[in-house]
């Protein structure tokens, strides 16, 4: 009797450790299967916050996205009535630098997607090497033109530095310097200044210090203003509609010479300016340096080669 309690004794531990760890797991899963439940109906503070914050970022996606739309809705508009407006004057059509871009940025990256990484990496290599030394030479060259600089003092004020009219955008340039098709003669001519439309009365500055040289009133260009600056440096107005100065009249850098016009030889308002040094014509847009920005310099060398019709 006594050996049948003993065995009864484990029988009863292991199935009360039996009954325990069927328990354990039952809880454990009603413990899951409630969170699962919780999580698929309640949120947590921390995914609250997290969710609501990806909606008010979706809500300004959208705004943002609507707002992108219509301007570029509107861009479109401008670019079309702009294009319109240069094939009603100049009777062909605008030449899309944007375009060319676009297809050589493509061209390159086709290119790209079929060299492999270690040439690729063999070529970032090469041009992060060329470009420290391009950067060596520019701060070399920079520290070289801050000692010309230092030593022309006053005569700093004598060079050519600024546009003639008011043109923050840059947008006021439709024709550069180089061959250009002459608005009459519909031929390649060499345009030997840069042009600015603008409307007749708007204010001409002079770009630098100087002594009016001439005052013409009657030529194909027009009235026109040629300043002296000194050190081999001139700088012409044509197509003026007022002129407020005399010959010998000394002038700074901002004042205002003229008024501009649709005088001469001139299929509509506009400026015709040029830069002289030591006789030859230049390319005015290298003498604007006091007033733009390097990324100004690009944008409006990049507005200038998209014109090949001038003005005179």
């Amino acid at each position: 009797m006594a050996a049948k309690n003993r065995d009864k004794q484990p029988r009863t531990i292991r199935q009360r450790l039996l009954r325990g760890g069927v328990s354990a797991l039952i809880w454990l899963g009603a413990i899951t299967l409630y969170y699962v439940v919780y999580s698929l109906f309640f949120d947590t503070p921390t995914e609250y916050m997290m969710k609501h914050s990806t909606d008010l970022l979706r809500e300004e996606y959208g705004r943002l996205e609507a707002r992108y739309d219509s301007l570029r809705l509107v861009a479109e508009n401008i670019t079309e009535r702009d294009r319109n407006i240069f094939r009603i004057l100049f009777e062909s059509d605008p030449y899309s630098l944007d375009e060319e871009l676009r297809t050589e940025q493509l061209s390159r990256y086709e290119e790209l997607q079929g060299e492999s990484t270690y040439r690729l990496k063999r070529e970032l290599g090469e041009r992060t090497y060329e470009m420290e030394q391009r950067l060596s030479e520019l701060e070399k060259s920079y520290d070289k033109i801050e000692q010309q600089i230092d030593s022309l003092g006053d005569m700093c004020n004598h060079i050519p530095a600024i546009q003639p009219v008011i043109n923050p955008q840059l947008s006021l340039l439709t024709a550069s310097y180089g061959m250009r098709i002459h608005p009459f003669f519909k031929t390649l001519k060499s345009h030997q200044g840069v042009d600015y439309t603008l409307p007749e009365g708007s204010r001409v500055f002079a770009t630098a210090d100087g002594t009016i040289k001439e005052v013409s009133t009657r030529s194909t260009s027009g009235q026109s203003v040629v300043i002296d600056h000194g050190n081999g440096f001139e700088t012409s107005y044509s197509h003026l509609g007022k002129i407020n100065v005399r010959k010998g009249e000394k002038v700074k850098r901002g004042d205002i010479i003229a008024l501009s016009g649709n005088t001469g030889l001139s299929l509509a308002p506009h400026l015709h300016y040029e830069v002289r040094n030591n006789g030859m014509r230049v390319d005015p847009i290298h003498y604007f340096f006091l007033e733009l920005s390097p990324a100004e310099y690009q944008r409006i060398i990049h507005i200038a080669q998209s014109g090949m019709q001038s003005f005179d």
